[in-house]
């Protein structure tokens, strides 16, 4: 697999390695925008719009017709976004609270190629097994749930707390990789050789 250069918009250490693993070659810009979602919007549009609104704000910064690709994701629960957490406790709490559950992730994206756009946004669902106060004390206590949606790494140390995921594997981790390929493809961005 081959492709152009093309912008991750992203502060996101995880899609860097998805999109590195994979072979791709690409620079990061990191977008500055407010992710907050409004009032009744739904976690599908939410994500949506955050990747676009991330888009824009690195096609400000570079030149031309560059290549760009943006995300955003989001855990969801009982009618709630669940973010990043902003401190240990909070952390705990949202393990806590999806502990034995079924929960949905969403990822939104947008690619812009010129003159091609795409946006989407795509869903898995997950269930986390059980969990014990000092499982989820111990998991907290290792730093990892503090930059991740739903306060758990499914590619890293919370690899053990998840007992089922149906539908992509890597839209959980933060960038769906078959369906961004497809449109990368689409475009002309990514060919295979």
């Amino acid at each position: 697999m081959k492709n152009k250069l093309f912008i991750l918009g992203s502060a996101s250490p995880r899609r860097r390695e998805l999109l590195e693993k994979i072979g791709l070659d690409f620079e990061v810009v990191v977008p500055e925008i407010e992710e907050n979602p409004r009032e009744g919007e739904p976690p599908w549009e939410f994500v949506k719009r955050s990747a676009i609104e991330k888009l824009e704000t690195v096609k400000g910064k570079v030149a031309g017709e560059t290549p760009i690709l943006t995300a955003d994701t989001v855990v969801f629960l009982d009618k709630q976004i669940i973010g990043k957490p902003s401190s240990p406790q909070e952390a705990e709490y949202y393990l806590s609270f999806l502990s034995g559950k079924w929960h949905t992730v969403y990822t939104g994206y947008a690619l812009y190629c010129g003159k091609k756009f795409y946006r989407r946004s795509v869903k898995s669902k997950v269930k986390i097994m059980k969990l014990a106060p000092e499982i989820i004390k111990w998991y907290v206590s290792t730093g990892e749930p503090l930059d991740k949606a739903g306060a758990y790494g499914v590619q890293g140390i919370g690899a053990f707390l998840v007992e089922t995921v149906r539908g992509s594997y890597s839209n959980v981790v933060g960038l769906p990789l078959s369906q961004v390929i497809k449109d990368m493809t689409k475009c002309g961005l990514v060919y295979f050789k």
